[in-house]
């Protein structure tokens, strides 16, 4: 916790009594907060090397840019900070659509304070976390190779059939959350609370649709993946050595086409 007090925070909220509530209460938290009132001023003040910023809030419903376009500008242009997206719109594809722009967690509102608070440690801490680890070593947060594909988690791209591909930060998050369990069997219900952080209950074919997405971009003969698979009933497997590994099962051989229909 101490290794983010101090940390430089930018506000982008048009709702001055939600920006200024949240610029009061992380300051008492010792951290450093400025306010922007739309994301033009936003992405100029992200911009603006002296200010340095660590951590983006950004309201999705801004005037004359909104809150999406901020954040797919930001990633285009190579600018990894965490950003925490807030909204008062609920539903499975708002959510999808904010991290298919690029944000690294979405909060909708009204929001609980104590929660948004430990939302800004996380991602802060993340972020402490991905800087020493791109300065230290070939960690898997900031790259990681397998079968003919190499992944950049810094600058959200990847060389995969002699192509450089951007990734958006559900893709990434997406592919850590497969990285670190390489080998096991992770379940839908897994995937949906904690990549999309949303109901393990929910009925959406969003992981289906993402896992075809990393077919198509990873494997050389997307109908017939040999690194990531569908286990019938049960949900998927990332293998990165397919060679090394156990021999699959004749589930994983006849149920990939489970995850495209």
């Amino acid at each position: 916790m101490t290794q983010t007090v101090g940390s430089r925070i930018l506000v982008v909220e048009d709702e001055r009594h939600i920006a200024f509530g949240i610029k009061f209460n992380l300051e008492a938290e010792g951290f450093h907060v400025q306010i922007a009132e739309d994301g033009q001023l936003g992405l100029q003040m992200i911009e603006n090397p002296e200010n340095r910023f660590e951590l983006i809030i950004l309201d999705l419903m801004l005037p004359g840019m909104s809150g999406y376009e901020v954040c797919r500008k930001l990633r285009a242009s190579g600018n990894a900070v965490p950003i925490l997206m807030l909204s008062a719109r609920s539903l499975a594809e708002d959510r999808t659509q904010g991290f298919n722009a690029g944000t690294n967690q979405y909060l909708t509102k009204p929001f609980d304070l104590e929660e948004l608070i430990s939302r800004v440690r996380n991602l802060l801490t993340l972020g402490c976390t991905r800087t020493k680890t791109a300065a230290s070593s070939e960690g898997k947060l900031r790259r990681y190779e397998f079968g003919q594909a190499v992944i950049d988690f810094e600058s959200y791209e990847a060389i995969a059939k002699s192509k450089t591909v951007r990734l958006t930060a559900l893709q990434l998050k997406l592919l850590e959350y497969f990285i670190e369990r390489e080998g096991r069997v992770v379940t839908r219900q897994e995937l949906l609370e904690n990549v999309w952080e949303l109901p393990g209950y929910m009925n959406t074919r969003a992981p289906d649709q993402f896992l075809r997405q990393l077919r198509k971009t990873f494997e050389p003969d997307p109908s017939h993946p040999k690194h990531f698979l569908t286990i019938r009933d049960v949900g998927y497997r990332f293998v990165s050595d397919p060679k090394a590994s156990d021999s699959r099962s004749e589930s994983d051989d006849k149920s990939h086409q489970d995850g495209e229909a």
